[in-house]
């Protein structure tokens, strides 16, 4: 395995190729090339961090010769490897102070910056979604919200893959216990199914993942509005309807809600009648069913 030594001589054997020199112009394109061979060596053997810092120095060389791509793609690379290290490092539960990655988000952050600049918003989202599961799985979802709502934003023009990184934002949310804020996400979601998403002929009903996601949406805001029981005051309109559909007063058989299945329909009816009777011993009973939904 490379020592540390040798990759420090190496390194700055390639640094000083790109420091003027009188009457000469340093070769960037070449030092480039170098810093990714030696990342790669350095990859091969095990050595992350080290890699890391490499592709970070390639980035900045492809910045040099303006070439976005190249840069994007090689702080890219970086902000996965320093992710890689972090990861090793947990799970040696070694101490430390997260900076593997703090220099992570850095590089997804200056990749996306990068992606943005240069018109290309799928490439951005990949990465913010990206970064955004990988901090869930490290069981920070408080700060994954901010880059599944980023990626979101970004799917502006892809409804579908945009609803999937809210639903992510309103699941992150719930595991934060902000349930006002999951709630707040999922309306919005089941609102945009409806105005963006394709439609049966004649009628206000969305199809196939379209559908999909209005359910679950339903479901889990049904759910949430039974969890945080807000007062009638206090009560938004929408929400307000929701709960509506499953008053058993307000039943019509011929007017059930057409986007879930009857099963589904009449066993949400029953946990909001059990919920607003107070019936423990009902809710106990329902639970397996609802575990399955």
């Amino acid at each position: 395995m490379a020592a540390e030594g040798d990759f420090l001589m190496r390194y700055r054997a390639v640094s000083n190729k790109l420091k003027k020199r009188f009457l000469r112009k340093p070769n960037v394109a070449e030092a480039s090339e170098q810093f990714g061979q030696l990342a790669k060596e350095l990859k091969q053997q095990d050595c992350l961090q080290y890699a890391a810092f490499c592709d970070l120095a390639m980035a900045r060389c492809e910045q040099t010769l303006f070439n976005a791509p190249g840069e994007a793609l090689a702080l890219t690379d970086a902000a996965r490897l320093f992710l890689l290290s972090e990861k090793e490092n947990r799970a040696l539960q070694a101490p430390g102070f997260d900076e593997h990655l703090q220099a992570a988000l850095n590089c997804y952050s200056f990749a996306i910056k990068v992606y943005i600049e240069m018109n290309q918003p799928v490439m951005a989202a990949s990465l913010s979604l990206e970064l955004g599961n990988a901090l869930k799985e490290m069981n920070r979802p408080g700060e994954a919200i901010v880059h599944y709502q980023r990626a979101a934003e970004l799917q502006t023009q892809q409804p579908i893959e945009s609803l999937l990184s809210m639903g992510e934002m309103a699941t992150c949310k719930i595991l934060t216990r902000d349930y006002d804020g999951a709630l707040s996400v999922l309306t919005e979601m089941q609102l945009m199914c409806q105005e963006r998403g394709l439609q049966l002929p004649g009628t206000s009903t969305p199809v196939g993942a379209f559908l999909d996601i209005v359910a679950k949406c339903e479901i889990s805001r049904v759910l949430l509005l039974m969890l945080l029981e807000p007062p009638p005051q206090k009560l938004l309109p929408e929400h307000a309807q929701t709960l509506e559909r499953y008053a058993w007063e307000s039943f019509d058989p011929h007017s059930q809600v057409t986007f879930l299945p009857e099963n589904v329909f009449l066993l949400l009816q029953s946990v909001v009648m059990a919920c607003q009777e107070k019936d423990t011993e009902s809710l106990k009973s329902l639970q397996p069913e609802l575990w399955t939904t």
